[in-house]
């Protein structure tokens, strides 16, 4: 799914020339750089995976004829936060797109803390600091973009990924909160939410999804949705999923996600 050529000349006009993307190298990270050199922007693309890197680099230069420049970094830790920051300190990013992630499952008492503890400093530790970089910078310039990969699980605790959610409550929370701070000053942030999402998420986190959307299907609705709005549902599925629950209160859903979780994790192993 790509953007019409309006949307492409407004988020140009809007955040370029550059943007930066980090979990760039799979799934839902990859499918909005797609979009985004598709659209005419300079790209720097993030994730830990050289490789991967260098290969879609060389596809975006012979193809849309842009400049890509690849930075790999493990953004959990500080110093490939710092490295990130120093890299692209003295280009013209106007969009920052924060994909990179990942998930766990199963019993909390059960988890291995070190995995845990490194999911926490990549989902939100890297977070804080990058959007907290950007915040400051684009606010600088009076203009810029901001794009935050949540979840439908951060609306309710869920049992069985009880930590996975709560690293997305808190990537939620935050954009809501700089949505509207932001704004006056020129920047705009989204929460993008999705439902599950064929991006390898599943085999890290050791769920099995019956039927999730391919990442490809939407990236183009979540640019779409920056500069309209402080969160996103992209995806029918995730449309589906959420607003089915829009009524339930919040201890139902936290039992009806402990069912489904539970069958997922369990059909996982």
């Amino acid at each position: 799914m790509r953007l019409s050529e309006s949307e492409r000349d407004r988020l140009f006009t809007r955040y370029g020339p550059w943007a930066i993307v980090t979990g760039a190298s799979s799934g839902i990270g990859k499918c909005i750089a797609d979009v985004l050199a598709a659209a005419g922007f300079n790209l720097v693309i993030c994730a830990r995976n050289q490789q991967a890197l260098d290969s879609l680099a060389d596809h975006y230069r012979e193809t849309y004829r842009n400049d890509t420049l690849v930075h790999a970094a493990d953004l959990s830790l500080m110093e490939g936060v710092l490295s990130l920051t120093a890299f692209v300190r003295d280009l013209d990013i106007g969009l920052f797109v924060h994909a990179a992630g990942y998930g766990t499952s199963g019993l909390f008492r059960n988890a291995d803390i070190n995995l845990e503890q490194n999911m926490l400093q990549l989902n939100c530790m890297s977070t804080l600091q990058l959007t907290h970089h950007f915040s400051r910078t684009f606010a600088d310039r009076k203009r810029g973009g901001i794009v935050l990969l949540s979840s439908i699980v951060a609306f309710q605790g869920v049992p069985n990924a009880a930590h996975y959610a709560a690293t997305k409550a808190y990537v939620q929370s935050l954009a809501e909160g700089l949505f509207r701070e932001l704004k006056p000053l020129g920047v705009d942030v989204l929460s993008a939410a999705p439902g599950p999402v064929e991006s390898g998420f599943g085999q890290r986190a050791r769920v099995h999804m019956r039927s999730a959307m391919k990442p490809e299907d939407i990236a183009a609705p979540i640019l779409r949705a920056l500069g309209r709005g402080s969160t996103v549902f992209p995806g029918r599925l995730t449309k589906t999923l959420v607003f089915g629950l829009w009524t339930v209160p919040r201890w139902a859903k936290v039992r009806i996600m402990e069912k489904v979780m539970g069958d997922m994790t369990r059909q996982g192993k």
